[in-house]
Formats: structure tokens, C-alpha cells, sequence
């Protein structure tokens, strides 16, 4: 296994559309490895491959306290979604940043599991906003990008403050 670099926010690559897989084989199952590796010691609860610069659609999720519970969906989907909730977020890819996002408060995803079978489930709380986080990855959106123009500009600056301050 091998950690991966995280692209930092605003790197454009992060606004590409991710690919569906289209067979899963030891290649997937390893990045699916190398991503698990990479969000735990970050430390995170999801990742996705547009995080790391493969733009397939790909995302592992793990928000157990203990790391017991990792989940790797490929070409997830959410089929169902119900209520609303307001969560604070945070992305590996936008570190230090914690905003408020409105999403559903409960889905119902199907996704392909790391042997390539077919399989669905329901997600609330915690669980349901990262699988909606991670999903929008796929799709190209962050999630600084549901706030407001002055928030996110804010927050651009300063992103771009801290990385001359690193460089």
C-alpha cells in the first residue's frame, strides 16, 4: 500500500467529472487499498479518487470512532433521498476549513463493493452526509462551493495565504 497525495482546493482537477469503472480488478482493489491508507492516516472519514488525482469513480467512507467500518463503494449512486440536515463539513482537501452544508438527511445508495458485486444501502446522519460529500467529489464539487460568493472567497484567500506562508 502506498499514500497518495491529496489535491489541495483550488486545484482544478478537483472540477473533473469522475468515470464509472468499468470491471473491478486487483488495479481498483489496490487503489481502493491505497485510498483507505491515505484517508486514515490524513486522518479523514472519506476520500475520493478525484482526491488523488484518478478520476474514476471511486470513494472509501469509514465514520467509525475505532476505523472498524470501512466502506468502499465504486460507481456509487444515491437512488432515494429523504429530509434535510444541516452538518459542519470539513474535506482533506480543503484542510482547516469547517463550514455548515444542507443536505438530505437520508439516502439510499447502490454502488458496485471491491469484487465488483452490486449492492445497496441506507445512510443517515454522519454516514449520509460523507457519502454526499464524496459523491459531489465524483461529480467535481466541493464542498466550500454550496456557500455563499463571500464565504468562498474568503476562504480562497485564505487557502492561498497559508500555501505562500508553507511555500
Amino acid at each position: 500500500m502506498a499514500l497518495l497525495p491529496i489535491l489541495r482546493y483550488p486545484d482544478p482537477r478537483l472540477h473533473t467529472v469522475a468515470a464509472p469503472v468499468a470491471g473491478v480488478d486487483e488495479d481498483i482493489r489496490r487503489l481502493i487499498a491505497d485510498m483507505a491508507e491515505t484517508m486514515y492516516e490524513a486522518p479523514g472519514i472519506g476520500l475520493a479518487a478525484t482526491q488523488v488525482d484518478v478520476h474514476k469513480r471511486i470513494v472509501v467512507i469509514d465514520v467509525s470512532e475505532d476505523r472498524s467500518d470501512l466502506r468502499a463503494l465504486i460507481n456509487p449512486e444515491i437512488i432515494e433521498r429523504d429530509g434535510e440536515q444541516v452538518h459542519e463539513e470539513g474535506c482533506l482537501s480543503v484542510p482547516g476549513i469547517y463550514e455548515k452544508v444542507t443536505r438530505a438527511e437520508r439516502v439510499k445508495v447502490r454502488a458496485l463493493n471491491d469484487k465488483g458485486e452490486p449492492f445497496e444501502f441506507e445512510a443517515d446522519g454522519l454516514l449520509a452526509v460523507c457519502v454526499q460529500h464524496e459523491i459531489d467529489h465524483l461529480d467535481g464539487k466541493v464542498f466550500v462551493e454550496y456557500l455563499s460568493q463571500l464565504k468562498l472567497g474568503r476562504i480562497k484567500s485564505k487557502l492561498a495565504k497559508k500555501a505562500r506562508i508553507t511555500a
